[in-house]
């Protein structure tokens, strides 16, 4: 009997394949990487024909490697990133790169469809704002700068909805993928036609929708050989990657929340309603359990912020932990726990990478606020966790403020290892934080369990608890949430005092 999920979390750097067994035991994991090309400013591409062969060579490895044979996969399901646009045809070939998230190059549709809707409608639609950063918006500027590959494409789909196809020839999405291309009505979980009307756009190029745990079709017979899966092996849509790391986390009940920390972060929440924030600062997928929602807000350079301060700030360290085998960043979390709570009135502003939620400023640039003569190092590298974390808050902030109630926030990622990050973000939060056990794989895991509820090897999402416990809990220290509690409206006015600040930089 078929007992193994096979999941595959095609990501920005690659793919990574995970098999887990009927009990959700993480068996193995093997990861192929491909590559992203910049031909010019503000693009970003990527060839589908390198995800198909890192999901094949991948596939190979991990059942070459494992007990289990590709005649025990029950299933294959996917998490994928988000927010592209390829052009497939009707034999699922890509008809061009992929124009992936990071993709800026399409701000003329944006204002174009911004004059045909208003862009406060299309936030109360879809859940998010309007924006170049999403599939719809990517879709015009082929429409407008390639009307050859439009008029061939059969689909406009993600990047996971492109392997389902080549597997299994059913051009689909699912619901959490579709709440990333600007055109789906997140109440009715369909595309919208004020919307879709507005665009302009072909809906017969848009792929069909369908839940996350639905089955799309078998693997066919001739890709078996190629994919190392046996044909007739079902294949489940799965979901986006945030939607998915939403379920590894854990939080597919309402009220849940959880922080991912990586060289971006974000914090999202499980709703039975989207969160529309009046500012817009927040946004709404559609998640991965039916009839949830989950809103969220993501900023860019978190643990990215970490990784400039130790190459800027921790040469002595990473020199230390070359030596002594450590991590460089234990070593600096060690550092700047000699700092007390506040950095002694220093601030640092995240803003290396400009931001996104909560700022929405693409000019914002990162800034230390307070220097003295009396700062060290120590209380730098502590005001840069502080400053990446209190960033956060104000995510947290502007999804509370709508209604929602959090009472804890679990964590996942790398950017999660460090206790001292840890506690810091509950001495911020105000709430007890929750470490996981698995931070690296909660992508794959809910894409795995996504795909076992699909096929029925397992029996319902709550299973996602055992595979993933919590590791560890830090609760608020008093004295430092109160030190914070002082420094946030500060952090607020330094980052609106900046701002035009911001905007004189970027002409220089």
């Amino acid at each position: 009997m078929a007992r193994f999920v096979l999941a595959h979390d095609l990501g920005t750097t690659g793919n990574k394949a995970s098999l887990y067994d009927a009990d959700g035991t993480l068996v193995a994991s093997a990861f192929a990487e491909y590559g992203t090309t910049y031909a010019q400013q503000g693009w970003a591409e990527q060839d589908p024909r390198e995800w198909w062969d890192a999901v094949c060579a991948s596939t190979r490895e991990l059942l070459s490697g494992s007990a289990a044979g590709a005649r025990d996969i029950a299933c294959v399901s996917f998490s994928g990133q988000m927010m592209g646009c390829v052009p497939l045809d009707e034999h699922a070939n890509p008809l061009r790169e992929a124009i992936i998230w990071a993709d800026q190059r399409a701000v003329e549709q944006e204002r174009w469809l911004a004059e045909r809707v208003p862009p406060e409608e299309v936030y109360r639609i879809t859940g998010h704002r309007l924006s170049a950063s999403y599939s719809l918006a990517k879709v015009l500027w082929l429409r407008d700068h390639e009307p050859s590959t439009y008029r061939e494409a059969h689909a406009f789909v993600n990047a996971k909805d492109a392997i389902v196809a080549k597997l299994t020839g059913a051009f689909v999405t699912d619901h959490s993928d579709a709440s990333g291309t600007n055109l789906l009505d997140l109440a009715e979980l369909r595309y919208s036609p004020r919307i879709v009307e507005a665009a302009e756009v072909d809906e017969g190029k848009l792929p069909a929708l369908r839940g996350s745990t639905e089955v799309a079709g078998e693997v066919l017979p001739r890709v078996a050989d190629e994919a190392g899966l046996v044909a007739g092996t079902p294949v489940v849509i799965g979901g986006g990657d945030g939607c998915c790391a939403a379920l590894g986390a854990g939080i597919w009940r309402a009220r849940g929340a959880y922080n991912y920390v990586g060289s971006s972060s974000w914090i999202a929440l499980a709703s039975e309603r989207p969160v529309l924030d009046p500012e817009q600062r927040t946004f709404n997928w559609a998640h991965v359990v039916p009839g949830l929602y989950s809103p969220c807000g993501t900023m860019q350079a978190a643990g990215a912020s970490y990784a400039w301060a130790k190459a800027q700030l921790g040469q002595s360290e990473a020199e230390e932990a070359r030596r002594s085998g450590t991590s460089a960043y234990e070593l600096l979390n060690a550092l700047a726990a000699t700092s007390p709570a506040g950095a002694r009135g220093l601030l640092y502003l995240p803003y290396l990478l400009g931001e996104r939620s909560p700022r929405w400023n693409p000019k914002a640039r990162g800034a230390f606020v307070g220097l003295t003569m009396r700062h060290t190092r120590a209380d730098l590298v502590r005001s840069v966790l502080e400053g990446v974390t209190m960033n956060l808050q104000v995510i947290l902030e502007a999804l509370t403020r709508q209604g929602i109630e959090i009472d804890r926030v679990r964590v996942i990622g790398g950017g999660a290892q460090g206790r001292f990050w840890n506690q810091l973000m509950a001495d911020v939060y105000g709430l007890p934080v929750d470490r996981l056990t698995h931070l690296e794989e909660a992508t794959s895991m809910g894409a795995a369990v996504v795909g076992g509820v699909g096929v029925g090897l397992y029996p319902g999402f709550e299973i996602i608890d055992a595979m993933n416990p919590v590791a560890e809990s830090f609760d608020p220290d008093e004295s430092a949430r109160t030190t914070y509690a002082r420094s946030m409206p500060v952090f607020e006015a330094a980052y609106a005092a900046l701002e035009p600040v911001f905007d004189d930089l970027a002409e220089l």
